[in-house]
């Protein structure tokens, strides 16, 4: 029997029915078609499916959504702001950080955690923040060099 579930997602709470153990991933996709999210390999182990609860990163594809109720959820769709995409999001463009797009958003969403812990990562923090995330296309070097891009973009943004 599903349960009903409240949630904010990217800003705006919903009501959502769930069957008991769907997991967030399910519940984002399916009922709340915010597709940006992506099932990789359902097992936590790929990070495609990452998204923020309560501003920390999450694997969406074995969290309970249950165990989310209550809480805040981001998505890659809820990172842009008025319009504008991320600055990380603009600088995966700029330094052409994606191919096939497949791992794209669990990237930018945890990048954007580990960018808001520290603004300025040098090259081993960034590859120790996004450890665990597989890119199928081999883009690591374009992806650590958009988030130091992203890095420098948002501390040059603070001091206008």
């Amino acid at each position: 029997m599903a349960m009903k579930l409240e949630l904010q997602v990217n800003g705006i709470w919903r009501s959502v029915a769930a069957e008991p153990g769907s997991m967030l991933l399910s519940v984002l996709r399916d009922q709340l078609d915010l597709t940006g999210t992506k099932y990789g390999c359902g097992e936590g182990q790929c990070g495609a499916c990452t998204v923020l609860v309560d501003g920390q990163p999450v694997r969406s594809c074995i969290t309970r959504a249950e165990a989310v109720a209550g809480k805040s959820v981001t998505t890659i769709e809820g990172l842009e702001r008025d319009g504008r995409l991320h600055p990380l999001q603009e600088a995966f463009l700029g330094a052409g950080a994606m191919q096939c797009g497949y791992c794209t958003a669990g990237m930018i969403v945890e990048g954007v955690a580990l960018l808001r812990s520290n603004s300025d990562p040098n090259e081993t923090q960034i590859k120790q923040g996004l450890e665990g995330h597989i890119c199928r296309c081999g883009t690591y070097p374009r992806i650590v060099a958009a988030v130091r891009m992203a890095s420098l973009a948002m501390r040059e943004a603070r001091h206008d």
